[in-house]
């Protein structure tokens, strides 16, 4: 055993105490009462119970010391151990006990390092075990040495606790200067100066954790640390990440939220997957038989995935004609392959000022399947005949390989009509009577119960990139009549398809919005007034594998199937009508149908949200934007929807949103229909927010 320690410390003896997590070194002046009083080396004193006192006192001295030569002794001992516990291996001693003992005192440590150690060195050594608490617990008057799995997952918690204690501390204060940055209160922190590594990457991950869901409980109390004394701001997270340099400026949270992917990176993993299909379809030896039906296409100018196209004849009836022509990607697609699961994942293309997110890898949807001028391409060929006062009759289909006569654009169908001389004059007689065609069928569905909303549309563009973004309304020449006659070729080509799939009892995805309309509803409604009066009595259409009216359409049965290029549900559709048509059975059960629609519906409600909301944080953007430049004399066109005893309801035309305002700002005499002009203010395109702070007369 080592020398000069002391079992029963009495006067004269020095001994140690914990206080403060450190040991103390001390003098014991005498014993009273069962306790020691003892002599501190800054000549105080205290009064401990000998239970207190660690096992390595002494060395003893004779108790008749002075109180300077104590304070000598005392500082000497301190010095000593102080040098000799830093120069202890506390790992290595572990690694020499580990296995061999469960615990031992501090003196058998001491003797593994030194011969016949005096009460310093085993001090020194007690000192050093205390410290290394992942490998050992100190229990009076023996160490027990932590195994090896013991060891493993304390320094893993030790870790984490330091990592955590530098969360609180470190963060706190980094979020705190990046806020105070965000609200220009200082300049942006160099991102040099953040937190060291680990801590970094813990608030990295909080963020982008928060800005996709900012009620999530993951690190909730660790966020609320960190957090503490900023703004309760449901997009604070969104707000540090920008200001951090983690996301640009104008950052689309909405894509992460909806676990959507923005641009072509996504697509790289399926490229053998997409060239397969690309050769396939250029190789054409596995495509439907090829006909010559000159079919021609309508869509935006900068439209590359062109979905449809038709084609229309008179009927002897004094009807029509119809045949719509729909890119087949079923014709060669597999469902359950990797580049099948990610589409589906997908779910539907997403188009927004900034560009657009495709459901298929652009080389498909924008290329080997979109129905491009004087190409081959694999086509569903939906047939119907439209009566004379727009009834549908019964569709007919095929599969057939196709080659589009031309691609169209809006502006020039609706000049041709006019009378204009341009690229679409050439199938004049084509769009004029699809024009009439869409005419009656759009009078027949009102007078069926059809309530149709009609916005004009608005469309944004934007110039500059990151903090010095433009918002700009993006002027596109009108065209009612060409956007008419194809949304009801559209409406014919899924109405028919319904109404087959009802009648041989085919399930389907069908849109539904099965709800009673009085028949005063029914009509084409423009105005303010009008759309909210209508929108109360419509609930949301949704998807269903059972066939049921839709009201809004004025259809007894809705199937998607016109859009396959840019929809999941138009894809399915249009394959479990190849598989009966082309194997004499179904695809998929409607059992099958509904456990495919359940998820479905989740990827379509997290991708329409980004749809939804997208677009509105750039019009409060563009309203923001305009109020800066133009300050007070910024004002907006408003039309009165509805008004209460507390609120008016307003629509702005230029940018389709609608605002409430306080019943005081407008007066006595508003009424729906009235056009004023609103003055707003504290605009946040997060929040979709804007305050109506001024009314003027029209």
């Amino acid at each position: 055993m080592a020398s000069h320690i002391v079992q029963n410390p009495a006067a004269g003896c020095v001994v140690e105490f914990m206080q403060g997590n450190e040991p103390q070194i001390a003098w014991v002046m005498e014993e009273q009462k069962g306790k020691l009083r003892l002599f501190l080396p800054n000549r105080r004193e205290t009064t401990l119970s000998p239970s207190r006192i660690l096992p390595w006192a002494g060395p003893a001295y004779p108790a008749t010391q002075s109180k300077d030569a104590v304070v000598e002794l005392l500082n000497k001992h301190k010095e000593r151990r102080e040098r000799l516990a830093s120069e202890v291996a506390p790992m290595e001693l572990w690694e020499m006990a580990q296995g061999e003992m469960d615990k031992a005192p501090a003196e058998w440590f001491a003797e593994l390092g030194y011969t016949n150690p005096d009460a310093d060195a085993v001090a020194a050594c007690g000192r050093a075990l205390l410290q290394c608490k992942t490998h050992f617990r100190f229990q009076p008057p023996e160490f027990e040495i932590y195994d090896e799995a013991t060891v493993e997952s304390r320094r893993q918690a030790e870790e984490a606790a330091r990592v955590r204690e530098a969360m609180v501390c470190g963060g706190a204060d980094w979020f705190r200067r990046l806020w105070e940055a965000r609200i220009g209160r200082h300049p942006a922190p160099d991102p040099s100066s953040a937190p060291e590594e680990p801590v970094r990457q813990r608030l990295e991950r909080m963020l982008r954790a928060r800005m996709i869901d900012p009620e999530t409980v993951e690190d909730e109390a660790l966020w609320k640390q960190v957090s503490k004394g900023l703004p309760d701001d449901p997009h604070l997270a969104l707000l540090l990440a920008m200001t951090w340099g983690l996301v640009p400026e104008h950052y689309n949270y909405w894509l992460d939220r909806a676990d959507y992917e923005a641009g072509t990176a996504w697509e790289e993993p399926f490229a053998d997957e997409t060239k397969a299909l690309v050769d396939a379809v250029k190789d054409g030896s596995t495509l439907p038989p090829a006909e010559d039906t000159a079919f021609i296409s309508i869509d935006s100018a900068t439209t590359r995935d062109i979905d449809d196209a038709f084609r229309i004849s008179a009927a002897s009836d004094g009807g029509w004609d119809v045949e719509v022509a729909l890119a087949c990607p079923a014709w060669l697609w597999d469902f359950d392959s990797p580049l099948g699961k990610a589409v589906f994942h997908r779910a539907t293309s997403i188009y927004l000022p900034e560009g657009n997110c495709h459901m298929m890898p652009e080389a498909l949807g924008e290329g080997a399947f979109s129905l491009f001028e004087g190409e081959a391409r694999p086509a569903l060929v939906v047939g119907a005949h439209v009566a004379p006062d727009g009834a549908l009759g019964e569709g007919n289909f095929r599969f057939s390989t196709v080659r589009i006569a031309k691609n169209l654009n809006y502006p020039d169908c609706e000049a041709a009509l006019d009378g204009a001389d341009n690229a679409a004059t050439p199938f004049l007689e084509q769009l004029r009577l699809a024009a009439a065609m869409g005419d009656k069928r759009l009078s027949y569905r009102v007078e069926s119960g059809a309530v149709i909303i009609e916005r004009p549309e608005v469309d944004f563009e934007l110039e500059g990139e990151g903090a010095d973004v433009t918002v700009k309304l993006k002027r596109t020449p009108a065209a009612p009549r060409a956007q008419l006659l194809v949304a009801e070729l559209m409406v014919v080509a899924n109405a028919a398809l319904a109404e087959w799939a009802v009648k041989h009892d085919v399930p389907l995805l069908f849109r539904t919005q099965d709800v009673a309309v009085p028949k005063e509803y029914a009509g084409v409604w423009k105005s303010a007034p009008d759309i909210a009066r209508v929108v109360r009595i419509l609930v949301a259409a949704s998807l269903d594998v059972s066939a049921r009216p839709h009201a809004g359409m004025g259809l007894s049965a809705y199937s998607p199937v016109t859009s396959p290029l840019r929809r999941f549900t138009d894809l399915v559709n249009e394959a479990q009508l190849l598989h009966v048509l082309e194997r004499g059975s179904l695809r998929w059960s409607r059992e099958e149908l509904s456990d495919m629609l359940m998820r479905l519906s989740i990827r379509l409600e997290a991708a329409g949200q980004v749809q939804r909301f997208r677009p509105r944080y750039w019009k409060y953007l563009y309203i923001q934007q305009q109020a800066r430049l133009h300050g007070d004399e910024c004002c907006w066109k408003a039309e009165v929807a509805e008004e209460n005893d507390m609120w008016v309801s307003v629509s702005l035309p230029e940018v389709q949103l609608g605002l409430r305002g306080k019943r005081s700002l407008f007066g006595e005499k508003v009424f729906p229909g009235q056009e004023l002009h609103v003055r707003l203010g504290k605009i946040n395109p997060l929040r979709s927010e804007a305050v109506i702070l001024d009314v003027r007369d029209f």
